[in-house]
């Protein structure tokens, strides 16, 4: 445009990008709901989110009233833009912090408002209100108590159980054989370990969920780790037949966190052990990814009843069993968090036999000192 004359005006609605001359920034293109009020208190705008919140459309309360548009009640029934007047009292003012209010029919949303001023203490001449549904705030707030709840259950009973012990050991301790003394220290250390165990899981979670899990990246031989945990139950029980493990080489290089990668496969295979039944298959296999680079899958497979179908997108959230057979529920998702945090991917499937296939792959990588 040329120079002295004056950019024509952005439609109502919108916010032109000065800096880069990018398209201008739409309100219905906001996740969250955006409500603004002239001067004069009416309603210019009323973004789609906002409008799905509040059940309304759009177009039936713009220029109305910002009390009639959107009636907000805080919880004890008081009505919001009476009790707030944004356009009187003081004017030092520069809004309203986030907090729960109600829309007609009970519906409670979070609002938040900022009071916009030309000049410092002058007149308020838009209010800007941001809305936001609660719902995923209530999903997050249920979460945590069935986590608390479930910790509370999962810790209750072997602390009793080294409580009961300790104490009866102390009390009296020359009344007991050295083998009920052996058994009754060996239920002890199980009931620490299973404590232990459950302690790591909470700490694994909290680093996934604030994206601090850490990868401490090493030479890993993914074959021979598997080699290991299928030694591991043989010597725990479960007959050599039972496994079978096959091996595609040559392998790509992998350099991975080896502790974070035992704890992937001690959990798949625990649980084609105990969910599963038949032949636990373990393939372990290069696998191209996506921009030409290598990477490694390994797949196990068991032969059991496999994973409803209504229940494949719940595998890897939180507290899902796939039986009643015990265990938190939290190990797939940790696993998952795991997988992730290398880089990598997870699946789960039906596997041709019947039972479950779980897949998942990690990048070839290398360490932060060579990258």
């Amino acid at each position: 445009m040329a120079a002295g004359s004056s950019e024509p005006p952005a439609p109502r609605g919108t916010t032109r990008d000065h800096g880069t001359g990018g398209p201008a920034l739409v309100p219905d293109d906001l996740p969250d709901g955006l409500v603004v009020a002239d001067h004069r208190g009416r309603v210019v705008c009323f973004n789609r989110a906002a409008a799905r919140i509040c059940a309304v459309r759009a177009g039936d309360v713009l220029g109305l009233p910002l009390a009639k548009a959107l009636p907000l009640e805080d919880l004890k029934g008081r009505r919001w833009w009476e009790l707030t007047d944004p356009f009187g009292g003081l004017a030092i003012r520069a809004g309203q912090p986030e907090r729960n209010l109600l829309l007609p029919g009970g519906r409670e949303v979070l609002v938040s408002a900022r009071y916009v001023r030309e000049v410092p203490l002058g007149p308020v001449r838009q209010v800007v209100v941001s809305l936001r549904d609660t719902e995923a705030r209530r999903r997050t707030e249920r979460s945590h108590a069935e986590l608390i709840a479930t910790v509370a259950h999962e810790l209750r009973s072997p602390l009793t159980s080294v409580k009961g012990f300790t104490a009866t050991l102390l009390a009296k301790w020359d009344r007991f054989t050295d083998d009920q003394k052996r058994l009754m220290l060996e239920t002890v250390d199980a009931d620490a370990g299973r404590v232990t165990r459950l302690i790591a899981e909470l700490l694994d979670i909290s680093r996934i969920d604030s994206g601090r899990l850490e990868v401490r990246r090493q030479p890993v031989d993914l074959a021979a780790a598997v080699g290991r945990h299928v030694h591991a139950l043989v010597a725990a029980g479960q007959p050599p037949e039972r496994f079978l493990v096959r091996l595609h080489r040559p392998l790509p290089a992998l350099w991975a966190d080896p502790d974070k990668i035992d704890q992937i496969l001690s959990n798949l295979l625990e649980n084609a052990v105990r969910h599963g039944e038949g032949t636990v298959t373990i393939d372990v296999a290069p696998a191209p990814l996506k921009n030409d680079t290598e990477g490694t899958a390994v797949t196990v497979s068991d032969e059991g009843p496999g994973i409803p179908e209504e229940s494949v997108n719940r595998v890897f959230t939180r507290f899902w069993r796939g039986s009643k057979r015990g265990g938190t529920g939290l190990g797939l998702y940790i696993v998952k968090g795991i997988v992730e945090a290398h880089g990598g991917t997870i699946s789960v499937e039906r596997a041709r036999g019947g039972g479950a296939r779980f897949r998942f792959t990690l990048p070839e990588a290398a360490p932060a000192y060579l990258a």
